[in-house]
């Protein structure tokens, strides 16, 4: 059973174990050990003894972890099976390219439908999922219950955006306009990605090696 209070950090590894045990699972491979697993994602034995152990109980002593049955688990843990539904607000370079580009279906989302006010873009379909006009959001909301809005408008549209998400009921943002959103009085989860960060991370760590 999953304990009350989990750590961010362990939560964000998460997807980290069950992307490698995807990868050996392709790969032919039945069990592992924790210190096989560590050495491939760079972690010790323990940390992942302790991770899992957050949400139970995983593995057998001298025989490790059976990969298709922990990658399952965690795939359970993650919400992989709840059928999540997302829209997208803001078709433009990027938005247009995760729809094009990222596999929703993977990570166990459903990508149900489009928004955004440029008229030689609503009304086409990009990967078979429909663009509408945003004028259209309150309404489609409402009868499409959705699990998460993924934000791909301009930064000063970002909070004005996330309150018509947050009024149509949806439980967390996928905020990609490179500006932090708070939404946490609302009741609204966001995950604010900043390609810049790890760009900026990447400049340290090479500058440190100069």
């Amino acid at each position: 059973m999953k304990k009350e209070k989990v750590s961010s950090a362990v939560i964000r590894r998460l997807p980290r174990y069950y992307r490698h045990l995807t990868d050996l699972a392709k790969a032919g491979v039945v069990r592992v050990s924790s210190s096989a697993l560590g050495e491939s994602m760079n972690l010790t034995a323990s940390q992942i003894r302790q991770d899992l152990s957050c949400f139970g109980e995983f593995g057998q002593q001298g025989y490790g972890y059976n990969v298709e049955s922990l990658k399952g688990e965690i795939a359970a843990i993650l919400g992989m099976d709840r059928g999540h539904t997302a829209v997208i607000l803001g078709v433009g370079n990027l938005g247009r390219a995760l729809m094009e580009n990222f596999h929703f279906d993977r990570s166990g989302f459903h990508l149900a439908a489009a928004f955004d006010i440029s008229p030689s873009i609503i009304g086409r379909q990009i990967s078979d999922v429909q663009v509408y006009p945003l004028s259209d959001l309150e309404q489609y909301l409402k009868e499409n219950p959705t699990s998460v809005g993924i934000l791909t408008v301009p930064r000063a549209a970002a909070i004005p955006m996330a309150e018509k998400l947050i009024a149509g009921g949806v439980k967390g943002i996928w905020n990609f306009t490179n500006s932090d959103l708070n939404l946490s009085a609302s009741g609204v989860v966001v995950e604010n990605v900043h390609f810049a960060d790890s760009l900026l991370t990447l400049s340290y760590l090479i500058s440190e090696e100069s």
